[in-house]
C-alpha cells in the first residue's frame, strides 16, 4: 500500500514584519504553546537587529542570515553490502530553512548570561556577517560532505 500524501501547512505570515520565516521562527522557539513569550522574544531580537543596523529594516538581516546558514547538503548514512557509507545528498528548500533555524536556536541557547532576545539578535548578526556558531555547524556539515564525495554515487 502507498504512502499518504503529505500536505503541506501553508503558514500566514506574522502580523507585524509580514513575514512567513518570522512565523516559522516563533513556532521553534514556542515551548509548551506559549506563542506570546515566543513572539516577544523574536520581536524583541529583531528590535535588537534595528537598533544594531544601520538601515531600519531587520529582516534584512534575517534573510541574509538565513541565506548563509542554510546548508546546500548534508550526509545520509546508507547501509551497503554489510558497510554503512556517509552518501552526500542535497537538501531540498524546506529543510533548509528548518535546519537553519534549528541551528540557531541552538546557538543561542549554548549562550548564557544574557536575555533569550539579545543571543537570538547577536546570533542573526554575525550569522549576517558570516560568522557565528550556525554558520560553522553549516561548515561542518559542507565539509563533511565533501569528504564523502566519493560515495555519492551511492545517491539514488
Amino acid at each position: 500500500m502507498r504512502k499518504k500524501i503529505k500536505t503541506k501547512i501553508e503558514l500566514s505570515p506574522d502580523f507585524v514584519y509580514n513575514s512567513a520565516i518570522v512565523t516559522k521562527f516563533i513556532n521553534y522557539i514556542m515551548k509548551s504553546g506559549k506563542k506570546s513569550v515566543a513572539q516577544k522574544i523574536m520581536y524583541d531580537a529583531l528590535e535588537e537587529l534595528k537598533k544594531a543596523s544601520k538601515d531600519n529594516n531587520p529582516i534584512l538581516i534575517l534573510d541574509m542570515a538565513m541565506k548563509n546558514v542554510s546548508p546546500i547538503v548534508e550526509v545520509r548514512s546508507r547501509r551497503i553490502g554489510g558497510a554503512n557509507y556517509q552518501v552526500p545528498r542535497e537538501i531540498k528548500t524546506d529543510r533548509r530553512t528548518a535546519l537553519a533555524i534549528r541551528w540557531f536556536l541552538e546557538a543561542s541557547l549554548k549562550k548564557k548570561g544574557k536575555p533569550m532576545a539579545k543571543r537570538l539578535a547577536d546570533e542573526f548578526l554575525l550569522a549576517s556577517k558570516n560568522e557565528g556558531a550556525a554558520v560553522k555547524k553549516k561548515e561542518n556539515i559542507h565539509k563533511m560532505a565533501e569528504a564523502n564525495k566519493a560515495f555519492a554515487h551511492f545517491a539514488w
